[in-house]
């Protein structure tokens, strides 16, 4: 299976289809409620939920999930009978599969259910027509890569007794995302510099984005969030909340963190955890919505 457990949940929604041909004859038998085995139709509605939900367990890398909504639609024509599923799940992974496997059972239930009648039933054109949710739905796109800055706020490693790897994970992973790192420092825990440099990043510099590491424990160093909230403008604790719920389904000690997130003129500051787990964590969780704050800044909206 492909690891999910680093993704986060949104609306996921899938719409799939298919048809059964079959004679004009056999689909008034069905219209009729007449076939032997039953009504066809509401069997078949019942198979694909029922299915849907067993998806794991017939496709192999599919994952369990939990569906919040699933629904199945027929349209009766005069040489088919159409089958349109729809799935919803807030979850961390897509419900295509869902949809389809929703689909394939009510069609193969209403074949089983008519053969007797039909010799010459067959099962078409079973596709994906829509998705929604994910991470495509919420990336932006920009002319030009965003510019960012990462300041690791660390005594020891200022101090050159500890290597840094926090600040390298932020700074791999934006430049995944393609955003430009054009500053990468190391500072001690010392609140005036931190806020020398924030100001110089953000107003003199210009930059879209500047990520602190490090600072944001219990510790009697760890002055990180009150250097940032001297220096920003306004506060953006929704980005603070998203990283703590993000790290607390994985830690209970990630409500120890501090972090203080906001806005100095145009420029989104960034409290991180100094672990290089917390890190990477964190990441995971402002990405990809982050960059949408980038284009309110610049009076763009939604």
């Amino acid at each position: 299976m492909i690891d999910v457990s680093h993704k986060f949940k949104t609306l996921r929604y899938a719409m799939a289809r298919g048809r059964v041909d079959a004679a004009a004859a056999t689909i008034a038998r069905v219209k009729e409620r007449t076939v032997p085995k039953g009504d066809v139709l509401s069997v078949a509605r019942s198979a694909g939920i029922a299915a849907a939900k067993k998806t794991s367990d017939w496709i192999v890398f599919c994952h369990s999930m939990p569906l919040d909504w699933v629904d199945l639609h027929f349209e009766l024509a005069a040489d088919h009978i159409a089958v349109r599923a729809e799935v919803r799940s807030v979850w961390k992974t897509g419900v295509e599969m869902e949809a389809l496997t929703a689909v394939s059972a009510a069609l193969l239930n209403m074949y089983d259910m008519l053969k007797p009648l039909d010799e010459d039933l067959s099962i078409a054109d079973i596709r994906l027509v829509r998705k929604r949710g994910g991470k495509r739905d919420f990336s932006d796109r920009f002319r030009q890569p965003l510019r960012a800055g990462v300041l690791v706020i660390s005594d020891s490693t200022f101090a050159g007794e500890r290597e840094d790897t926090s600040g390298q994970i932020v700074r791999d992973f934006l430049e995944s995302q393609s955003v430009r790192v054009e500053v990468y420092d190391v500072l001690p825990d010392e609140p005036d510099k931190i806020k020398e440099r924030l100001i110089a990043l953000a107003d003199k510099d210009s930059l879209d984005l500047v990520f602190t590491t490090g600072g944001t424990g219990l510790g009697p160093r760890d002055l990180t969030p009150e250097a940032t909230r001297d220096v920003i403008d306004r506060d953006m604790p929704g980005i603070a909340e998203a990283i703590r719920r993000h790290g607390g389904d994985r830690t209970p000690f990630a409500m120890l963190s501090r972090e203080v997130c906001g806005v100095r003129g145009k420029c989104v500051i960034i409290n991180l955890p100094g672990s290089s787990k917390g890190a990477q964590e964190s990441m995971q969780a402002l990405f990809p919505g982050l960059p949408h704050a980038i284009l309110m800044l610049w009076g763009l909206g939604h």
